[in-house]
């Protein structure tokens, strides 16, 4: 293992004999792509104003590749290259290297996003945003080629079951009764939170956006009404709400080592999970924003 780490190192060191700052700058914006800021700001974009469908889908596979890529960080417990050789350090991270979470996460995304473009649009995003994201973590110096390998390969195979099963998947989960499917998100937190003590937020979104996703599912199911500018009003709308919930409710709770800061973290990503899946689209359709469809018959 130490020799593939070595050879990775070299492999940083050669990518960063290119360096400038312009290059620098620029793999630093890259790499902003495969951050929490960008699913969080993208998410809703999906649900809201592109695919409802489509961006349930999408929330649930990111949630869970996010909480698989932080317990594998933990299970392997690997170093970054910067820890081996500080000199090649452009970037930190406060985490373990292995896989590589923006590599992962990336190819989730955009693979998983890919049928909502025009061919070959798709495929052409699914693959280069993916791997542009991954050199600029190597680049960095935060990530090994092996950890962004993995990263590619493990979101790779969530594309590929989601492809292959998803649409039969949704829809039973579409036609259960809601008591029963958010029972099911409710323990299925508790295990991710058993698995991974340090990460309460992963669960805490995963449970507040299914929980949502079905109460919407069932009574607000909507869709955009009007054209373009109706979908940058719903939007800009929603994420001045999601804002002030992420970062008033950051300063009003307990801050990282404080009393129950782990439950508060919990609360607070499902409140943000429960506004932009639940939330946000009633006070869209009150607001005469989006179209209600009325919803189903509530099986609970």
């Amino acid at each position: 293992m130490q020799a593939i780490l070595d050879w990775g190192v070299g492999v940083v060191r050669s990518l960063q004999t290119l360096a400038s700052p312009g290059l620098t700058g620029a793999m630093k914006g890259i790499t902003f792509l495969g951050t929490e800021w960008f699913y969080l700001a993208a998410l809703p974009l999906v649900y809201w104003c592109v695919d409802r469908r489509r961006g349930i889908r999408l929330s649930i596979l990111t949630f869970f590749s996010a909480f698989l890529n932080s317990w594998l960080k933990l299970a392997f417990a690997q170093p970054r290259p910067y820890d081996l050789d500080p000199s090649v350090g452009m970037a930190t991270e406060p985490t373990f290297g292995l896989p590589s979470g923006h590599a992962q996460g990336s190819a989730v995304f955009w693979g998983a996003l890919a049928p909502v473009f025009r061919r070959p649009w798709g495929l052409v995003l699914g693959l280069l945003v993916p791997l542009i994201i991954g050199l600029s973590r190597i680049y960095l110096g935060v990530h090994f080629p092996t950890d962004v390998l993995v990263g590619w390969l493990l979101g790779g195979l969530i594309v590929l079951a989601d492809a292959l099963y998803g649409d039969k998947a949704q829809e039973a989960l579409e036609k259960a009764p809601a008591r029963w499917i958010i029972l099911g998100a409710a323990l299925i937190a508790l295990g991710m939170n058993f698995l991974n003590r340090d990460d309460t937020s992963s669960s805490g979104v995963f449970l507040g956006t299914v929980a949502g996703f079905v109460l919407a599912d069932r009574r607000v199911q909507f869709k955009i009404a009007g054209g373009l500018g109706n979908k940058v009003l719903c939007y800009l709308l929603g994420m001045a709400v999601t804002g002030i919930l992420y970062f008033g409710l950051k300063a009003l709770f307990p801050g990282k080592g404080g009393d129950n800061y782990d439950l508060f973290r919990f609360v607070r990503y499902g409140a943000l999970g429960l506004w932009v899946s639940l939330g946000a689209p009633w006070v869209f359709v009150r607001l005469g924003l989006m179209e209600g469809l009325g919803g189903k018959a509530t099986k609970s």
